[in-house]
């Protein structure tokens, strides 16, 4: 696995916990710690949002 391919997928883990977070306890982890849509954390939903895209592809992928 690629070393892009690993940071993808941090990012999609703590993406998915935070929604996770959001759906159980109504609690947005990413704004409690980088504030309500500020430059960072738009740059964390961003990165998450193409880590995303970029992961696709695994289904995609032929396993050798």
């Amino acid at each position: 696995m690629k070393i892009i391919d690993k940071i993808a997928l941090v990012l999609v883990i703590i993406g998915a916990i935070n929604w996770g977070l959001i759906g159980i306890f109504n609690f947005n982890l990413v704004d409690t710690i980088f504030g309500t849509m500020s430059i960072m954390s738009r740059i964390i939903y961003s990165l998450v949002g193409i880590s995303g895209l970029w992961l696709i592809r695994l289904l995609f992928m032929n396993n050798e």
